[in-house]
């Protein structure tokens, strides 16, 4: 039978709305009294309500502006804080890295970039990053001719420089990185026939990210165009556009090279499709290998044109640095961790480590790798990203802190999901890489932003919605669905089902809290002055370990599934 409509006795009397929970088709008395979970993954959350007006499909159009106006607000108020090097001579630090690059781009030819004085910021990224440099040089320049002028502007940091640099930052990722994750979102949504606000909740949460507005218009970088052109590859590959999606890696490759973290996923997934799913198909395998080669081209021709093979060697040693060892400063991977232990520089040579590193790193993907071979489905794509990439991170060679983003990118792309506790998890890591990213955010002088924003993005989602219904006034409540939200559907925070993952997140979270009381109350020893932040890497690693296992167990559970079960 087809059971009616009806509410709960909380809510009788009262017209339902779209997300009001409700009874579904039922084969018996039994299943008439079991409930759906509403389509939007973050019900009774903060973020939920502040969209419930647009709810109306004559609003709809409104939601994603406001959305992104919101989350460019949050980015520029980050901007007025701190940055890496500030007023630090000698060296300063990434803010004027980049700026040294606008710098030597605009007033050297091509074949000085990569040789150019390197003992002060010499240029290591791909020939994109340089290309990305000499445009907004120039650009930069015609404002005000001294913020790069060749060495005599270095260290160079007016509040003019600050305010053009930072809105660099800004337009770069509005112009890739927010409408590839708003098409993503709406991808999804719309092969699962979820609702457009539904939609861009999901676009919200993956812009809210704390770690990528900190790193970026915080620390300053532009990690925002090669994770906005990796999900641009993605939206492709989601499409059938495999030769474009090629493309697009192969730019995002070009741009950083830390890409490569994908690199393994992206070559199974569009080898099967070409080969072996559902068979051998020639025109599209040769169509993807010659986009990727003419993407490389493109990309390196300019490089070799202009100063022969020997520009490219240079290039290729100055992006891969294996002499600058296994693991930089403090980072929460196994190399660093474990080194606590075995002092891996004492008992190998550099050539040893880079083999063992190799060979860890190749294990530690294998499974994503093959899982996606044999199974090259589109839901699959961000949990065998999400399992390769943090394989690379907590394993392979040459690591900093920064790069938690680029598994924290199809990790939070996760944020679609309808499941409870892959949200959780989600949302759980998101907080474990922040807190890895402390020891440089303070550094920058960017304590307030951290914990600001850690606390906004967390009750944005829901986490911390346990204080409405419990220690709020009524009146004080701040939306519909936290409300007059059923006792059986009341997210006190976003904790799995599980007892065992309860205890391990909250577990986390109570360390998190310690190290951050010890570190701001107890001066470390002058024998361990590194020891909290030994301590946050420990507990970091710890946390990766545990969801990269998790990770690739989910992408096995998932490989038979469909998109709806995401």
């Amino acid at each position: 039978m087809v059971a009616k409509k009806k509410l709960s006795s909380k809510n009788s009397g009262k017209k339902p709305s779209g997300n009001t929970p409700v009874i579904v088709q039922a084969s018996s008395p039994v299943e008439a009294t079991k409930k759906v979970e509403p389509v939007e993954a973050f019900f009774a959350s903060p973020l939920y309500d502040f969209v419930t007006p647009f709810r109306p499909v004559g609003n709809q159009w409104c939601a994603k502006y406001v959305i992104v106006i919101f989350a460019l607000i949050i980015r520029c108020a980050v901007g007025l804080g701190g940055y890496s090097g500030l007023s630090t001579p000698p060296m300063y630090g990434d803010f004027e890295a980049q700026r040294h690059w606008m710098e030597i781009t605009q007033h050297l030819p091509i074949r000085f970039w990569y040789w150019y004085d390197l003992q002060y910021w010499g240029l290591d990224y791909p020939p994109l990053t340089a290309y990305h440099s000499y445009v907004l040089g120039k650009l930069g320049a015609f404002f005000r001719r001294e913020w790069f002028d060749l060495e005599t502007s270095r260290g160079y940091e007016s509040l003019d420089l600050k305010s053009y640099m930072r809105f660099t930052v800004i337009l770069s990722e509005s112009l890739l990185y927010i409408p590839a994750v708003i098409y993503f979102t709406k991808w999804v949504g719309k092969h699962r026939s979820q609702s457009p606000i539904g939609q861009y909740i999901a676009a919200a949460a993956i812009l809210f990210q704390p770690a990528l507005i900190l790193v970026d218009h915080g620390h300053f970088q532009y990690n925002c165009i090669m994770l906005g052109m990796t999900v641009y590859a993605l939206n492709n590959f989601l499409d059938g556009f495999y030769a474009m999606g090629a493309i697009c890696f192969v730019l995002s490759l070009c741009f950083k090279q830390m890409s490569l973290y994908y690199s393994p996923i992206i070559f199974a997934y569009l080898l099967s499709k070409s080969i072996y799913s559902p068979g051998f198909n020639l025109p599209r395998l040769f169509a993807i290998s010659v986009a990727t080669v003419l993407a490389f081209i493109g990309c390196l021709g300019p490089i070799y044109i202009f100063g022969g093979y020997k520009n490219l060697a240079q290039m290729s040693y100055r992006i891969f640095p294996f002499a600058r060892g296994i693991f930089e400063d403090k980072v929460a991977n196994f190399w660093c961790v474990s080194n606590i232990f075995i002092k891996y520089k004492n008992l190998f040579t550099p050539q040893d480590l880079q083999l063992y590193s190799l060979l860890a790193t190749v294990v530690g993907c294998l499974p994503s790798f093959v899982i996606t071979f044999l199974y090259p489905k589109k839901h699959l794509l961000p949990y065998a990203l999400a399992a390769c990439s943090m394989s690379f991170f907590l394993f392979s060679f040459q690591v900093h802190e920064k790069t938690i983003l680029l598994p924290l990118l199809p990790i939070t792309l996760l944020y679609t999901s309808r499941d409870w506790n892959v949200l959780s998890l989600v949302c759980w890591i998101n907080n474990v890489a922040l807190f890895t990213l402390w020891p440089l955010l303070r550094k920058d002088g960017l304590a307030l932003q951290y914990g600001v924003l850690f606390v906004l993005s967390n009750w944005l989602i829901g986490n911390f919605s346990f204080v409405t219904p419990r220690f709020l006034p009524k009146f004080l409540t701040p939306g519909p669905s936290i409300s007059h939200i059923d006792d059986d559907y009341r997210r006190d925070i976003l904790l799995p089902k599980s007892i065992i993952w309860r205890i391990v997140i909250v577990g986390s979270y109570l360390g998190m809290g310690l190290i951050h009381f010890l570190d701001y109350y107890v001066p470390p020893s002058l024998k361990y002055p590194d020891l909290w932040t030994i301590a946050n890497c420990s507990l970091g690693f710890s946390c990766f370990m545990i969801f990269w296992i998790w990770n690739n167990y989910k992408l096995f559970e998932m490989r038979n599934k469909t998109l709806h079960d995401l």
